[in-house]
């Protein structure tokens, strides 16, 4: 294991129904493979020593001697200090016959017999098995005495292993549930699955949400080939996912040995449990009988030096696949309108002015007022679109605010904040030529002003366009753009702003109004707070001065959804970007968002009401509450040690 990582095998190996010996030897070879070797949990099918098809054999003493003799092997051929294995096997004890998942790391450690024996359709399992109460005891095997019974947990350096067998998964209250309430955090399933029609997609849709719920990964291996077809046909699933997110599949119907892997993260699935008071109080309301915890002892050494195999995308806000990320669009989009009509019908509004400036977070708010007035049956000339043009205006940026507005049928008014700029210049005697924060910041103000006023006259509301990327950085003047009468983009990103902007474009039926938002989307981030350069084109590139947003985004997403410390952000940084950015430019902007982050609070603490898009919200009333003269010294120490 490394940075919280674990590496999970899913392996699915070549069997022979009844012949114990060369299912031991498919099993070991599978071992050699130099990336099971150097993994750290593996997990083999239900009755892969024996078969699952065996029938009426399981009640024949020669089967159940090889099957022993089988185990005791594999047992022999690992390593105390290699992968913790999971092989299926047939137990038997002086109560009876079970159907048994063997937990094996240089010795057998635990014997965990499957809970629930199906006997249904083509399930006639009750002939063979029995079902094991859930306490554990000890129990005297051919492999020493050995901890038996499902609720046990096995202790692989931090982290804690369960285990069950196929049907488990498929009950009312599977013991994944009451083993991952007290405690494991990734769930092995042993399974004999055979494939009917529509059930390999249910399936994965089980585990996705069997691992979403218990808030832990979920490691699930299936018989396959060569288990006999006299009645049932097994195509050997292999299925890796955690917290409700698939990250493995194999390909079914292979005629050979195979597996997947996949790191699963163990830190996102510890923070989740701290942070989810609902799942701690579930455990609490339902106790579990007494777990036994066998230590299998430290990480595996090899797998310490992997690499991560597991995708971390660059932009974490944004789904991936075409069709989902346009469902997603329209989903958010539906929010912000929902949310902005509810507030509209509310106040008995019918009247909004929102500032439009030529860029991304201006025409979002003004695509979402229009949608909304839109749904409520209100003219969209209730709409006031103002154009506010000061020193840094370019032509390219107020020919779209216009044409924008224009286009989408809503009032425009067009008032130049330079007059009342440099008279409050000479009022407070501040030097035009001087282009600090104080020229930067009045412009700000003055436009603020305008619109508050103007909403006044009209009975109307200033609708605010500032997007959750801004104010995490603290990229807006306080009393400035940081206020409003309703923050319709409070809870975006600025990396999926421009996604919307785009599905916006490509649903309109409007060519003149699809044009002017991709040259709005092809246009520079800017405030245009500082004069144009010579030649007319922005001379104030936002991410010149803070940084890229990609990568603030991408903090912002670990830190706030997950709560990783700067090392574990920068360690996923750094696989997501390594094709873009650096590692010194990397954690050179990393500080730069910490410190902003923390000296900026105290514009978040005061937000106008605004609506929660996704699961990472800085609303002072909602998600995020955080004192505005918090400390960063830590994060930063730890930022300054990542460089040396």
């Amino acid at each position: 294991m490394r940075q919280g990582f674990l590496r999970a095998v899913a392996a699915v190996p070549a069997v022979s129904p009844a012949d114990c010996e060369s299912n031991t030897r498919a099993i070991i070879e599978m071992l050699k493979e130099p990336e099971l070797s150097a993994a750290d949990v593996i997990v083999f099918p239900e009755m892969c020593v024996t078969g699952y098809t065996c029938g009426d054999l399981f009640h024949n003493f020669t089967l159940l001697s090889g099957a022993c003799k089988a185990v005791s092997e594999i047992a022999s051929a690992t390593g105390t200090d290699g992968p913790l294995i999971f092989i299926g096997a047939p137990v038997q004890t002086p109560e009876g016959l079970y159907n048994c998942a063997i937990a094996i790391r240089g010795r057998v450690l635990a014997i965990i017999p499957k809970t629930y024996i199906p006997n249904y359709n083509e399930f006639y399992e009750q002939r063979w098995w029995r079902s094991e109460k859930p306490a554990v005891r000890l129990c005297e095997t051919p492999w020493g005495t050995v901890p038996f019974g499902s609720m046990q947990l096995i202790k692989y350096g931090d982290a804690l292993v369960g285990a069950e067998v196929c049907e488990d998964l498929w009950t009312p209250i599977p013991p994944s549930s009451v083993l991952s309430m007290h405690g494991a955090e990734v769930m092995v399933n042993l399974s004999a699955s055979d494939d009917l029609i529509g059930k390999y997609h249910y399936l994965q849709q089980l585990i996705e949400q069997q691992s979403a719920r218990c808030l832990c990964a979920y490691v699930y291996s299936s018989a396959g080939y060569g288990e006999s077809s006299t009645d049932l046909v097994f195509d050997g699933k292999a299925v890796i996912s955690d917290c409700g997110k698939t990250l493995a599949v194999n390909e079914r119907w292979v005629r050979t040995p195979q597996f997947v892997s996949a790191d699963v993260d163990l830190m996102a699935i510890r923070r989740d449990r701290l942070h989810h008071g609902s799942f701690q109080a579930c455990g609490e309301l339902h106790p579990a009988p007494n777990i036994i915890i066998t230590d299998a002892g430290a990480p595996n050494p090899a797998s310490v030096t992997l690499t991560l195999k597991r995708e971390v995308s660059a932009h974490p806000f944004v789904p991936s696949g075409k069709e989902h990320l346009r469902e997603r669009c329209r989903e958010i989009l539906n929010i912000q309108t929902a949310s902005l009509a509810r507030r509209l019908q509310f106040t008995g509004c019918q009247n909004l002015v929102v500032g439009i400036s030529g860029g991304l977070d201006s025409t979002l708010a003004l695509l979402v007022a229009v949608e909304a007035f839109d749904s409520l049956g209100i003219q969209r000339t209730g709409i006031t679109g103002v154009t506010m043009p000061g020193f840094g205006t370019t032509g390219r940026t107020y020919n779209n605010a216009l044409m924008l507005m224009k286009e989408l049928g809503v009032s425009v008014r067009e008032i130049s904040i330079v007059p009342a700029v440099k008279q409050h210049f000479s009022d407070i005697g501040h030097n035009p030529e001087v282009h600090d924060v104080t020229y930067e910041n009045s412009q700000a103000r003055e436009r603020t002003q305008l619109l508050m006023d103007i909403a006044n006259e009209l009975s109307g509301m200033v609708l605010g366009t500032g997007d959750l990327s801004e104010l995490a950085l603290g990229w807006a003047t306080y009393n400035g753009d940081h206020m409003s009468m309703y923050g319709v983009n409070s809870g975006v990103p600025k990396t999926l702003v421009r996604y919307l902007t785009h599905f916006w474009a490509q649903e309109t039926e409007s060519e003149a109004t699809r044009a002017v938002l991709l040259d709005i989307l092809d246009t520079p981030v800017s405030p245009e707070l500082l004069p144009a350069q010579s030649d007319g084109t922005i001379a104030q590139r936002t991410e010149d001065l803070v940084g890229p947003y990609e990568l603030h985004d991408f903090f912002l997403y670990y830190m706030l959804r997950y709560g990783f410390t700067p090392t574990r952000v920068y360690y996923l940084a750094v696989n997501a970007f390594a094709d873009k950015y650096s590692r010194d430019v990397i954690l050179h902007w990393m500080r730069t968002f910490y410190r902003r982050f923390f000296s900026q609070q105290f514009k978040r603490s005061c937000l106008p009401d605004g609506p929660k898009v996704g699961s990472v919200c800085l609303s002072p009333r909602g998600d995020w509450r955080m004192p505005s003269d918090a400390s960063a010294a830590l994060w930063l120490a730890e930022v300054d040690k990542l460089k040396g």
